[in-house]
């Protein structure tokens, strides 16, 4: 079994090598070992969406992510009916639009609560730079992103950005992503809409 040793590796090395080592692979599993907290977890996700079973063990300093090939490929991702590719959200700010910071507030607050009476939900939602505090504790968007993920919307955010606010122990909606998983999403889905 090929083993490939992605400790100590900055984001988002890890994914990078792995999607590289899978490829390599050509259906054969591939032993990971990777560092606790985000590349665990990325480089898990990472496989688990690609259809991509993994059985975690702990090391010494870590983690082993044995990733097998699995006929459940594509389920965890949601499409809607009509629709070709994912519907991406991309949330680069804290508020929405140029004006007053206030009213930007109040305008990204009310777009988020008014995704949960849409009819067609987006696949994911993508927070970036200080779209990142939305996610985090003392949001006033937790429960409608709460209730967003559970209706199937993907919703996760920046490391990068969460550890220039210092707000990645405080994340209370959705899950941590890296760049190549961000820059992936946008550049495969169907359609991307920015706010």
């Amino acid at each position: 079994m090929n083993v490939v040793d992605c400790r100590n590796m900055a984001c988002p090395l890890p994914v990078v090598t792995v999607r590289r080592a899978l490829e390599a692979a050509n259906g054969e599993p591939v032993r990971v070992l990777v560092d606790p907290g985000a590349p665990r977890e990325n480089v898990a996700r990472f496989a688990l969406n690609r259809g991509f079973s993994v059985e975690e063990t702990g090391v010494e300093g870590g983690f082993s992510l044995e990733i097998r090939p699995s006929g459940d490929a594509g389920a965890a991702i949601r499409r809607h009916e009509g629709r070709e590719g994912e519907a991406v959200v991309l949330v680069a700010s804290d508020r929405l639009g140029d004006g007053p910071d206030e009213l930007g507030r109040l305008l990204m607050k009310n777009f988020i609560i008014t995704l949960l009476d849409l009819e067609r939900l987006p696949d994911r939602m993508l927070f970036l730079n200080s779209g990142v505090l939305l996610t985090t504790e003392g949001s006033e968007v937790l429960e409608a992103l709460e209730k967003l993920g559970n209706s199937g919307v993907e919703v996760m955010s920046c490391g990068v950005c969460l550890d220039y606010f210092h707000r990645k122990e405080q994340l209370r909606a959705g899950v941590v992503t890296t760049m190549f998983t961000i820059a992936e999403t946008l550049l495969r889905a169907g359609s991307v809409v920015r706010i």
